[in-house]
């Protein structure tokens, strides 16, 4: 099963009698899957499963559904952020879809956008916090993807909540994308809404709406915001320069809709027979590539655009005869004052009051 079968699937997308059969199957699953993400979370809450804590504060950056929510840009965001605060932070990750110990496109692109700070990727947290504590001069820990890992104690919970597919379409895995029911959004500190911009004000207000009567904690607006162009040799492009070109684009990430949004919004195509969706996390072999060139030809692209996670494992300006550009995206924040930050400030504050 293809991701892109399974999101029409549980979304409701697919009609028919196989669908509908197949969703009734997955509704007799998700309550084994219910019941068991439960009482893991409820042995944590009454202590009968240890909770480590790290010698420095961490800060988690995750979410409740699967899929893209935007976590890359947050995390760099966040350890930019930091540093500014005169902080050293390092980033801790589980590593998810590496190859043979190699690291994952995740860790390929903070790399880039975060130079010279620490990354350690350990499916143990708590063994790679200990790693990351004695191997660098951190003072302060950036978990990513980490809200479900609860073995490792958090000092602040940040959970990214995608605007465009808010509740997993309503259900838990495998009926839905919802990795645990929606009342632990109330072990949050904050929650961060991502990709407002492409949603109404309606809409972004029915939102807050609905999570103000979930948590207490602030809820805060936020849009990836495209930038430009780049590609793999560093070379920057304005969107401008694309201007009546024909381009083709594809992307191997957790949320393609998303992606296509952001095109749509400056302007370039995203018909279907322009833009291909790979499977999240997918490392691409030179046949990929060969089929990618191929298809390109054939829609007649002078440029083919693919997200930063995309090209830092493709690692080519071109595929075929055909330049290669990934859109550069920054992390912008619709509120009226620096909420998110502000917060953060007083949780450091804190922390730094108790370490001496």
């Amino acid at each position: 099963m293809t991701e892109s079968f399974f999101i029409d699937l549980v979304s409701g997308q697919s009609r028919g009698i196989l669908p509908s059969s197949l969703r009734a199957g997955l509704c007799v699953a998700e309550p084994f899957y219910g019941c068991a993400v439960g009482l893991r979370n409820a042995l944590f809450d009454a202590g009968l499963k240890r909770i480590h804590q790290a010698e420095r504060p961490v800060i988690s950056i995750g979410n409740v559904t699967t899929g893209g929510t935007g976590k890359t840009p947050t995390v760099a965001w966040l350890v930019n952020w930091l540093q500014q605060q005169h902080e050293m932070p390092a980033i801790l990750s589980r590593g998810y879809q590496s190859l043979d110990g190699e690291a994952n496109d995740e860790k390929l692109l903070l790399d880039q956008l975060c130079p010279g700070v620490s990354h350690l990727q350990n499916r143990d947290r708590v063994t790679g916090a200990a790693r990351l504590i004695q191997d660098s001069d951190c003072s302060v820990i950036v978990l990513d993807d980490g809200f479900q890992h609860r073995r490792l104690h958090r000092d602040f919970d940040l959970v990214l909540i995608d605007a465009l597919t808010p509740w997993g379409y309503g259900h838990l895995l495998p009926r839905g994308l919802l990795r645990e029911p929606l009342r632990s959004l109330r072990r949050a500190d904050a929650i961060l809404l991502t990709r407002c911009d492409l949603v109404t004000a309606t809409r972004l207000n029915e939102l807050k709406a609905q999570l103000s009567k979930m948590v207490e904690t602030p809820v805060i607006a936020s849009a990836f915001t495209a930038t430009g162009l780049v590609n793999s040799s560093g070379v920057k492009l304005p969107f401008a320069d694309l201007n009546g070109k024909r381009t083709c684009s594809f992307a191997g990430i957790g949320n393609p809709g998303g992606f296509r949004r952001t095109l749509s919004g400056v302007g370039l195509a995203v018909s279907d027979n322009r833009f291909r969706a790979f499977p999240d996390h997918h490392h691409y072999t030179q046949s990929d590539l060969n089929n990618v060139a191929a298809w390109a030809t054939t829609q007649y692209a002078e440029s083919l655009i693919v997200t930063r996670k995309d090209l830092v494992k493709i690692r080519s300006d071109q595929i075929g005869q055909i330049p290669l550009w990934a859109v550069d995206i920054e992390l912008e924040f619709l509120e009226a004052e620096p909420l998110l930050q502000r917060t953060l400030a007083d949780k450091l504050s804190f922390l730094n009051v108790e370490r001496t």
